[in-house]
């Protein structure tokens, strides 16, 4: 364990920050957040159109796609300690350029390598911001603006996916899959120019040799599980691929651990895990994030598979969740203020598991969109209500000198939450689809019953071709898809179950939750 009690080193001290230095500041961190959340989930509605325009395969279109995440995931832990030690703005504001340079080259790449190059680069870009725009607030902003610039922080981060594929829907639609990318270099620029000019510096006092062995094994641990995750609904679980990404993740996790109780600076002290602060928070959002994007991956065949909307419409119909989140997030705050960030937290998960069986119990063909908006509203509040005082209770536990590190464990939560949700939940779907269209198709030529059982989009494809048994195949797998997604939200009413009982047994203390971060010594 480390010996050394790290100073923080502030360039511009907050108690001289100006009100407008701190409002310019939050906004260049929210829009360096959002374009990366954004790029993160654009893509995912230009499948079909990157497909065409590359001649992608649907593996290759799932390299564009994951190569981004992969990176991202992969980095932030790292990236998040560089910060500490040689400067949050000196890398954000590397992270900033690096990411939009990449996401030029994606405009501009005629193959999938290139592609997958491009997105990969941007993707470690990504990583330098990210965590970099909270430990920014955390560790520069005053204390009675600190509490509220996080609910703010968490509730974009949260809604900045949905933002992500609104806006890409609405470019597919009126322009070009090409402009997907658009958003994002609007708000780099804007980013960096507001960054530039506001953001304080700050930095980690301490000379000691960096991690680099504990750097590498997060690298290798994230990213092997993330990978393993990405690829098991898509390649088969048993597949090597997937077995060997998992395998070295999980290796390398145990690995890091062990590196890191015994390294005498480490990446990550071990120790903080005895918080119940940074235990609790932690294992909310990836719980909490695990079942969001897995609903995402629901969701979106409902409405355009089910519903038959357009991409355009489907993300129009994402936006009550998020409209309900972010302001919820910023109150959120005050909330934990007057009953405790552990019974704000509590009180967020047990409307998320409504807002779950909510949508369980009412989901149907029939029922169309109404049968799903309690639930996506509840799923909002309760999301809202969550990540703030999940967020605070994570970097709290942490050092100011080690911010960077803190609000990388953050952003790696929610990002190996997503990955689980994914795969979990989507795999869910999957079965519980086959497993309820077989007997409806029962009677039907195999040649047509077989690729109807692969996934709603199979069974439309393969209806063109059965004449009279058209309409028999599309009802079939409507109400099959239905009967998937009401096992994968009992899924996810199980895991936010777990995430609630953790709560109440090891949620953080109200003394606790009341508690400061230390002084900063400039």
């Amino acid at each position: 364990m480390s010996t050394e009690s790290p100073t923080q080193v502030v360039e511009q001290p907050y108690a001289t920050m100006s009100k407008q230095q701190i409002r310019f500041t939050l906004v260049a961190m929210i829009t360096s957040l959002v374009a990366v959340v954004s790029a993160m989930s654009g893509l995912n509605v230009a499948q079909q159109q990157l497909a065409v325009a590359l001649g992608a395969t649907q593996s290759g279109v799932l390299w564009i796609i994951n190569a981004y995440t992969l990176a991202l995931a992969a980095l932030l832990l790292p990236v998040g300690a560089i910060g500490d030690r040689w400067g949050r703005k000196t890398v954000l504001l590397t992270g900033l350029s690096v990411f939009g340079l990449a996401t030029v080259g994606a405009v501009l790449a005629t193959s999938v390598p290139a592609m997958i190059a491009a997105r990969s680069i941007a993707g470690a870009g990504a990583a330098m911001i990210m965590p970099v725009t909270l430990s920014i607030i955390t560790s520069s902003f005053p204390p009675d603006e600190r509490a509220k610039a996080i609910g703010v922080w968490a509730g974009f981060a949260g809604a900045g996916g949905m933002i992500g594929m609104f806006v890409s829907a609405f470019m597919i639609d009126v322009v070009s899959w090409r402009w997907v990318f658009a958003l994002p270099l609007i708000l780099v620029v804007i980013a960096l120019t507001l960054t530039s000019r506001f953001a304080p510096n700050s930095k980690e006092d301490r000379e000691h040799p960096f991690d680099v062995p504990g750097s590498i094994l997060s690298a290798l641990a994230i990213g092997g599980i993330v990978w393993g995750l990405h690829e098991g609904p898509d390649r088969g679980w048993g597949e090597p691929i997937t077995v060997v990404g998992l395998a070295v993740g999980v290796a390398a996790l145990l690995l890091f651990v062990w590196w890191e109780r015994r390294h005498p600076s480490p990446l990550l002290d071990m120790s903080f895990f005895r918080s119940r602060g940074l235990s609790s928070g932690t294992l909310t959002l990836v719980i909490v994030f695990s079942v969001m994007f897995g609903i995402f991956v629901v969701l979106y065949p409902f409405f355009q598979a089910v519903l038959g909307w357009s991409a355009l419409h489907s993300a129009i119909a994402m936006l009550p969740m998020g409209l309900m989140m972010m302001p919820m997030s910023t109150i959120a705050p005050r909330i934990a203020g007057r009953v405790g960030r552990r019974n704000t937290m509590l009180a967020g998960v047990a409307i998320f598991s409504a807002g779950l069986v909510t949508m369980a119990l009412r989901a149907s063909v029939e029922g169309g969109y109404l049968s799903v908006l309690p639930g996506l509203l509840l799923i909002g509040l309760g999301m809202g209500l969550t990540m703030t005082p999940a967020t605070e209770a994570i970097t709290e536990t942490l050092p100011p000198a080690k911010q960077g590190v803190a609000s990388a464990l953050n952003d790696t939560s929610r990002e190996l939450g997503g990955a689980m949700g994914v795969a979990l939940l989507g795999s869910i779907l999957t079965a519980g689809y086959r497993s309820s269209i077989t007997p409806k198709l029962a009677g039907l030529p195999p040649e047509l019953a077989k690729p109807a059982s692969q996934g709603i989009a199979s069974a439309f494809g393969v209806a063109s071709q059965a004449g009279d048994k058209a309409g028999l195949i599309i009802d079939a797998a409507k109400h099959s898809f239905i009967d998937g997604w009401v096992r994968s939200m009992w899924l996810g009413v199980g895991m936010s179950a777990l995430a609630f009982v953790f709560l109440a047994w090891h949620g953080p203390a109200r003394t606790e939750s009341a508690a400061a971060p230390a002084d900063h010594t400039v």
